[in-house]
């Protein structure tokens, strides 16, 4: 097993002092400028990387609609532009210099024909899963809370049906269990279930709590540490054979010391 945390919760050296790898969260890190890679910052990165022992995992750009989301670096996978497909192929050429675990995808938006949607969905990640093949990336495509109806694969059948009509070996599941707690309404048989049913598939893990309830904040996905919820994280034995990252999506170090406490009390390590 290997714990990391996200690259908001803290300092490079901060999170290598608490857990063993690293997840850049590549929109936030303020690498473009009008939808242009900074190379300079990000050798920069990559330099100070190379002088701490971590682990890592990326997150590609994705669709958000909070202000606090840089507006030049919005993908929806469900409808992609050239711009777009840069920036995945952006992520996963990183991801390729610095061997990293997974590269982390968002599942497209419903726009008003969920299947239509969908289909067109499955289509990009075709390609940018050839782009992955090219660059030796393993990519993982999250499943999204269900308190947003406007998400695609918030549920484990659409998420799995993804997986196989893409039908690659460069693309498994992120399992995110806070937005998988979300979409079961915070009944833990369900989300046992969620887990089971995606096992064999998942290639990364995001780790975070909430209330298992929408919220007029970010539907509820609030992304308390581990323990500061209502999920028990045992469900993560489901996991069988897993032993990838589970990543901590967390904002603050003292919120990855708690996490990392709740993971390790959780999961049967054999």
């Amino acid at each position: 097993m290997i714990l990391g945390a996200s690259s908001f919760a803290g300092s490079f050296s901060q999170i290598a002092s608490e857990v063993e790898s690293i997840e850049l969260y590549i929109p936030k890190m303020g690498l473009y400028s009008n939808a242009i890679l900074r190379n300079d910052l990000l050798d920069k990165i990559i330099d100070e990387l190379s002088t701490i022992d971590l682990y890592t995992s990326l997150h590609a750009p994705y669709f958000a609609a909070s202000p606090t989301y840089p507006q030049d670096v919005l993908v929806d996978t469900g409808d992609m532009d050239d711009v777009a497909f840069r920036l995945i192929r952006e992520s996963i050429e990183i991801a390729g210099r610095l061997g990293s675990r997974a590269v982390v995808l968002h599942p497209g938006r419903v726009n008003g024909n969920r299947e239509r949607a969908f289909s067109s969905m499955v289509g990009n990640l075709r390609s940018i899963a050839q782009t992955a093949e090219e660059h030796g990336v393993m990519l993982g495509l999250e499943n999204k809370e269900g308190t947003d109806q406007g998400n695609l694969c918030t549920g484990y059948a659409e998420l799995i049906r993804a997986i196989e009509e893409v039908n690659s070996d460069n693309l498994g599941i992120t399992f995110d269990i806070g937005h998988a707690n979300l979409t079961c309404g915070g009944n833990m048989v369900k989300l046992r279930e969620f887990a089971g049913a995606i096992a064999t598939y998942v290639v990364h893990v995001h780790v975070h709590d909430n209330r298992g309830i929408w919220l007029e904040h970010y539907d509820g996905d609030e992304h308390l540490a581990p323990g500061k919820g209502i999920i028990d994280y045992s469900v993560l034995n489901e996991l069988t054979g897993y032993r990838g990252i589970y990543n901590m999506e967390v904002f603050s170090m003292e919120d990855v010391v708690k996490g990392r406490e709740t993971i390790l009390n959780a999961i049967r390590i054999p």
